[in-house]
């Protein structure tokens, strides 16, 4: 075996769910968690389709907590399943079992969404939700079993919360339609508030290169999902050549701004940052705003595109907003708890909110405002990248010792 195999792991068809190290070399992620995650996305486009229907019918005020709510019920299920993947992998076949019972879950939550936009129906998220949380729950009862002392501890808090958040979120269920705006906002605060708790006295041993490579391929999909989104939005629209000539600066602008999304996210390494539960709940915690912003881009380049062909009832301000709100936002939460920790000197810290503000600012240019959005994530990336080649150079010439990369 060459000095750079991964470690062996043992073999056989059930294995001990022990803590894996966090030093453990070559930790990346699995076929399965990639499986994971390209059946997430559904229930991802599955919210996006539903704010798509009420931005373009001029309902902002139930499309957007609609869609906050949703998203949350599958980036959470997401989160747990990361960070437990990312600590107590056995890759085993009860573990894979279980983990594609987790992903039908997903899916039964998926086929719920619409119903809970349209009519307050939350019985079938719910029980996809059900179908997800037992599931995870196995998994903490598995590493409780074969765990001592705190670390046992740790999993067994962990299988309580989770129960107990499960039959908090029937309140969705019992209480009338009214109140299911604040009790969702009730139990998303005690589902986060689950992990600090639980870890309080003995961490998990979640892996930072493993956890930052898994929300960076979340980020990639979440922007492929985006970058479907927009091309079946322009297609749908491609028959009406009357409308060409203003949909081709919409595509384009559409995908400047996916471009630089991609650009701006990876432009740093993370995994450093993630030095203890402080830093890394955060940062993971943060995401949300990330995943959720990058996924309403493509609603509202979607919007942005029925407006153009006349199948939306809002004005053209409205439906640029659904395209630069959200861009602006991604820029700024990327910048907040992502992209600050490595940026060196004033400039650097103030590209991307300044470059929101831009994107903002650019909701004014009527039929050509996605495009000068694009245009304005197009020219942050430049800056971004030329003021980062500066700052390397001023450091090789401070340090005659540094080699010239």
């Amino acid at each position: 075996m060459s000095e750079d195999s991964p470690p062996a792991r043992p073999s056989g068809p059930l294995r001990r769910m022990t803590a894996r190290g966090r030093d453990e070399e070559h930790r990346a992620a699995t076929p399965l968690e990639l499986f994971f995650d390209l059946c997430f996305v559904v229930a991802v486009a599955q919210a996006g389709r539903q704010l798509v229907h009420s931005l373009a019918e001029g309902h902002p005020e139930h499309g957007v907590p609609g869609y906050l709510m949703m998203f949350f019920a599958v980036w959470w299920a997401w989160v747990n399943f990361t960070w437990f993947a990312s600590a107590y992998d056995t890759d085993d076949v009860l573990y894979r079992v279980v983990t594609l019972v987790q992903i039908a879950g997903v899916l039964i939550l998926a086929a719920g969404i619409p119903r809970a936009f349209g009519n307050s129906d939350f019985s079938l998220v719910w029980f996809g939700y059900l179908v997800m949380r037992l599931a995870l729950v196995s998994q903490w009862l598995r590493a409780a079993h074969a765990t001592r002392g705190a670390e046992r501890r740790t999993a067994l808090k962990y299988a309580i919360g989770v129960s107990v958040c499960q039959v908090g979120w029937l309140g969705l269920l019992l209480l009338p339609d009214p109140a299911k705006p604040w009790v969702f906002l009730a139990m998303a605060i005690v589902e986060m508030a689950v992990p600090a708790f639980a870890e309080l006295t003995r961490p998990t041993a979640w892996h930072p290169h493993h956890i930052a490579e898994r929300y960076g391929l979340f980020t990639i999909i979440v922007l492929g999902e985006t970058v479907a989104a927009a091309t079946t939005a322009v297609q749908s629209a491609g028959d009406e050549q009357e409308s060409l000539g203003t949909l081709l600066p919409i595509a384009a602008g559409g995908l400047l701004l996916i471009f630089a999304a991609y650009w701006i996210y990876f432009a740093v390494p993370i995994h450093l940052h993630l030095a203890s539960n402080r830093q890394a709940f955060l940062w993971g915690y943060g995401h949300y705003l990330v995943f959720g912003s990058a996924a309403a881009i493509g609603a509202g380049i979607e919007v942005a595109v029925e407006e153009t062909i006349g199948k939306a009832h809002i004005s053209t301000l409205a439906a640029a907003s659904t395209v630069t709100v959200p861009a602006a936002f991604f820029m700024l939460s990327v910048w907040l708890i992502h992209s600050r920790h490595h940026k060196r000197g004033t400039a650097q810290q103030l590209v991307l909110p300044t470059s929101s503000v831009a994107v903002l600012a650019c909701t004014f240019a009527g039929d050509w405002a996605v495009l000068a959005a694009g245009l304005v994530a197009a020219t942050t990336v430049a800056v971004g990248v030329t003021l980062a080649m500066e700052g390397e150079a001023d450091s090789r010439g401070q340090d005659p010792s540094r080699p010239d990369t």
